[in-house]
């Protein structure tokens, strides 16, 4: 029923109870999880768990906290990683001008070169954003001409900049801010947004949906999400869930296999 489209399941947090909890998330409606990559070891440990568990994929990339320690060596292992048959992805990758963990100038330098990795191999790039909205949108316009797909993950900004993201045929991932009573901004950025273009998403172990808000998050909060989607678009949960699900494997999976594997779900 649900497609997580961004989990970090490799996250200390979960090493108490990481195989009870995931082995769990079927029988709770999960069917699809991303295990998206922050480094080079979060990379690898996201493989494998795709390889010990059917429904869980891997995203290969480092995020711009970690963009300090990229090396060309680094994205070749990164390119290597990206061959594996269960990843769909490189991510996520982008800007973070809030924490500045790396230099702006690195950032965006491994921005760029893992942009250009996921132009040449074809495959869709999961996007971090954080206080560097505009910068980014625009970077990724020009890959976009050439091809490039992707969602921009945890969304944050505004309507019109979603429409953006749309008109340049990536997807948005809405996530347990829309739940909160503050999300003014988001709230109006789902309302005007395509069903077809929304993905769901936890970012677990961060950022639990309303009635857990603080806790630690898993994909089992989805419904949370989808419920409050539904609510926005005045369609049924099991509806939002359908169609972001349907959204989440045009854009992560072969094509040629969708139709068999949407047989299976």
């Amino acid at each position: 029923m649900y497609f997580d489209s961004h989990a970090h399941y490799d996250d200390k947090r979960y090493d108490n109870d990481r195989d009870l909890l995931l082995a769990s998330l079927p029988e709770s409606g999960v069917d699809f999880i991303i295990n998206a990559g922050a480094d080079m070891r979060s990379s690898a440990y996201g493989i494998k768990l795709a390889e010990k568990y059917g429904f869980i994929y891997a995203a290969a990339g480092v995020h711009p906290h970690a963009a300090k320690e990229l090396t060309e060596e680094k994205l070749a292992r990164i390119k290597k990683m990206a061959a594996h048959p269960k990843v769909v992805a490189i991510g996520e990758i982008g800007l973070d001008f809030y924490y500045d963990h790396s230099p702006r100038d690195v950032q965006r330098h491994w921005f760029l070169r893992q942009l250009d990795l996921a132009l040449e191999l074809g495959m869709p790039v999961i996007i971090h954003s954080r206080e560097s909205a505009r910068e980014c949108c625009d970077i990724i316009k020009p890959y976009a001409a050439k091809g490039l797909r992707g969602v921009v993950h945890c969304y944050s900004g505004g309507a019109e900049m979603a429409m953006e993201y749309v008109d340049m045929d990536f997807y948005v991932g809405i996530g347990g801010v829309l739940t909160f009573p503050n999300a003014r901004q988001l709230l109006r950025a789902a309302e005007v947004l395509p069903m077809e273009r929304i993905l769901l998403e936890t970012d677990c172990p961060y950022l639990s949906p309303a009635p857990f808000r603080g806790e630690r998050n898993d994909s089992r909060n989805l419904r949370f999400i989808a419920e409050k989607l539904a609510e926005i678009k005045c369609i049924k949960t099991e509806d939002a869930a359908k169609i972001t699900k349907n959204n989440a494997m045009k854009l992560f999976f072969n094509q040629k296999n969708i139709a068999n594997m949407l047989q299976k779900c």
